[in-house]
């Protein structure tokens, strides 16, 4: 993956820090929570903290942010890791667990207990709502805030040791409940849930919560700067005061927020990505419209796009809502220069040339890569029997059709003119072939010939059949942000997101193509073969690039 070259307010921040002597080293991390499947909105965190500890020669951890069990698995543990490897950011200073730090989080815990500066609560959680108090008006104290040490003590041992249900007491810091941040009103820092952990097994039934963990687990490994998204800067005071509370730290570290990475039509809540897999309204996390890294993979994006779409996105602090249209133009631009070229008839109908030896096989020379002229040139066989495409035919044409029609000449792409002399229909109606001869005398070089439409063939002879999987947005409505209080994403879902065209006919070129090979087929767009189906080819993006530069 490329450094980053242009200055965003982080690197800013990070420069004085070191030019001060505030910090000597840059050390930061990715904190995923294994509850799922990475999404586009996880590539720019990645690409933010990995990029910019290796701006700086410094260090980046990968931490599973495992202290909420109840969703959990070691299914989302092993993706997260291997999309991280796609990626090319694999952890240059550890892979660690959250999970790695309980006895530390349980010890700060006693800690601030005894400083007087946690309690045991026995509010219910629609009671601690209540207490909490709103924006304008303060919280009320907890009837349990004044408990002795040794009270709390003694109940967060015996919660500790399984004595009381799920939802029964939790462990609440002693800070403000007037304070104007809520997250600041005596926050709620362990609570009891009896279930398995994926790693701990039965051996813990308290967990810290997130905001009192996360800065513990960044303290202990060193980390100088936790950079996360937006909706963590409400969040920061409380992350602060933990550290100042449980001790010292050398290094220590500073949260900074970023924006989040919204993208059109698309939705990266981790529960609703779930439903669609759990209700088989797609085809798993890697379904090739899902926006998780593995279905981006799946669909032919490569990791330079993805994070060409992050850089362009860029490191701000101000809401935005990127074009999936900016995502599929950086990845036509790539593939515009990489992707070798083959033909693929997507709808097949069969031409006869009928003026053209039935034995005969003649070969053109086409080149791989227009764009490329490293990339060669391949030999395409052409036979008497071809395959076009049926959107290249009109049997009653409209205005200005410049393709095949009665009585027509197009050029066949790279070889003959041929004219269309006769329609053969089966008995219900449908064509059965099309009837053509070449102008075969003056050749594939006809100068003087200026004929208005070109289009693609394959060999009947000498065909692949494949299937073809062609794919659109996930959901009709641009933001989904904006969906009205009486809907839900389900109303928005995108019916017709996916059509498969099977029996589809490509060039014998394509016979041994690798799997991690994207190709544009000629005319339809960029493919890639499917790492599920066998014989399957995906669309990446269209030739079409609709986005709006500048």
């Amino acid at each position: 993956m490329e450094e980053i070259t242009t200055s965003n307010f982080i690197h800013d921040i990070i420069d004085k820090d070191l030019t001060e002597g505030v910090n000597n080293t840059v050390h930061t991390r990715f904190p995923p929570e294994p509850n799922g499947y990475l999404h586009i909105g996880s590539a720019k965190a990645i690409w933010i903290n990995y990029s910019t500890a290796k701006k700086y020669g410094g260090q980046f951890n990968l931490r599973y942010d495992d202290t909420n069990p109840s969703k959990e698995g070691d299914e989302y543990v092993q993706s997260i890791y291997e999309d991280l490897k796609w990626l090319g950011c694999e952890p240059t200073g550890g892979v660690f667990y959250g999970s790695d730090y309980f006895e530390k989080c349980y010890e700060y815990a006693i800690k601030l207990i005894k400083d007087g500066k946690a309690f045991v609560c026995d509010l219910t959680a629609d009671e601690m709502r209540e207490y909490r108090g709103t924006l304008t008006e303060p919280g009320k104290e907890s009837p349990y805030r004044n408990r002795s040490v040794e009270e709390n003590l003694d109940l967060f041992e015996r919660m500790k040791n399984g004595e009381f249900e799920d939802g029964a007491r939790t462990l609440r810091a002693k800070i403000d409940m007037a304070s104007p941040n809520m997250n600041m009103r005596d926050p709620a820092i362990y609570r009891i849930l009896h279930t398995d952990h994926h790693r701990q097994g039965d051996k813990w039934c308290i967990y810290p919560l997130y905001d009192f963990a996360h800065p513990i687990q960044d303290a202990l490994e060193g980390i100088t700067y936790s950079l996360c998204s937006l909706e963590f800067e409400n969040h920061r005071p409380l992350y602060d005061w933990v550290l100042d509370n449980i001790g010292g730290f050398d290094p220590r570290p500073h949260q900074y927020e970023f924006a989040r990475l919204n993208v059109t039509h698309t939705v990266m809540s981790k529960r609703y990505l779930r439903k669609l897999v759990e209700t088989n309204l797609v085809d798993g996390w890697d379904d090739p419209r899902m926006p998780t890294i593995c279905g981006l993979r799946r669909r032919g994006y490569t990791p330079s796009a993805i994070f060409d779409f992050v850089r362009r996105a860029g490191v701000a602090k101000n809401y935005s809502l990127l074009d999936m249209e900016l995502l599929e133009h950086c990845a036509r631009e790539e593939l515009n220069m990489t992707a070798l070229r083959r033909i693929a008839v997507i709808d097949p109908i069969k031409v006869v040339v009928t003026n053209y030896p039935e034995d005969k096989t003649e070969y053109f020379e086409i080149a791989n890569n227009p764009n490329d002229e490293n990339a060669g040139v391949r030999q395409v066989p052409f036979t008497r029997e071809l395959y076009i495409d049926s959107s290249d035919f009109a049997e009653v044409p409209p205005p200005k059709f410049f393709r095949l029609k009665p009585e027509g000449e197009v050029r066949l792409m790279g070889s003959y003119i041929i004219k269309l002399d006769e329609i053969v229909k089966n008995e219900d109606g449908s064509i059965k072939e099309l009837r053509c001869t070449a102008d075969i005398e003056t050749g594939t070089n006809k100068p003087d010939r200026k004929i208005k439409g070109t289009i693609h063939w394959v060999s009947a002879k000498y065909a692949e059949n494949v299937t073809v999987m062609m794919y659109d947005k996930l959901f009709d409505i641009e933001n989904t942000g904006d969906i009205p209080e009486d809907k839900t994403y389900d109303d928005y879902l995108n019916i017709n997101s996916v059509t498969k065209y099977e029996n589809c006919k490509v060039e014998p070129a394509l016979k041994d193509a690798g799997g991690a090979e994207r190709f544009q087929f000629v005319r339809n767009g960029y493919f890639v073969k499917d790492t599920k189906n066998e014989n399957t080819y995906n669309l990446i993006v269209g030739l079409k690039d609709s986005f709006k530069k500048g």
